[in-house]
């Protein structure tokens, strides 16, 4: 497995980035502000994060997504564990924003992540049209952090 800084042509991974955030204008408001990381293994990208400085302790992931069909493997926990390796020293706290749901909250919880704080009705007075995860609309945005 191996871990890439995307430093130019971040668009071109935006079918990976729509997975994990379904508004490309939203996508827009962080990519050129962000260090990209892709995780590759054997030559095939598996997953992507974006990760973005909120102040001098504080970075935000702003967006982390494993294409569907290798969702489950690991892959995303082992892109976390760099990013967290990658960061430590540069801040104190990691940050991550997500919907509501049963499907996200538990992975980040999962990798050390704990609910912080909740932003009320962020989903629908920030997209276009309703977002829904797992059949379950989505709303409020749970933010979560760790410690590093």
């Amino acid at each position: 497995m191996e871990v890439k800084k995307i430093i130019n042509n971040k668009k071109q991974f935006l079918d990976l980035l729509l997975l994990a955030d379904e508004q490309e204008d939203m996508i827009d408001r962080y990519l050129e502000n962000g260090e990209m990381f892709a995780l590759y293994d054997d030559d095939d990208l598996k997953s992507i994060c974006v990760v973005v400085k909120k102040d001098s302790n504080i970075y935000e992931l702003k967006n982390m997504a494993t294409y569907e069909k290798y969702q489950g493997k690991g892959y995303g926990k082992k892109l976390i564990r760099y990013i967290f390796d990658y960061y430590k020293g540069k801040c104190t706290t990691m940050i991550v924003g997500t919907g509501d749901s049963d499907l996200t909250i538990p992975f980040y919880k999962n990798c050390g992540f704990r609910v912080s704080h909740r932003i009320k009705n962020f989903f629908t007075d920030n997209y276009d049209h309703p977002i829904f995860e797992n059949g379950i609309q989505l709303v409020d945005m749970i933010y979560l952090k760790i410690d590093l």
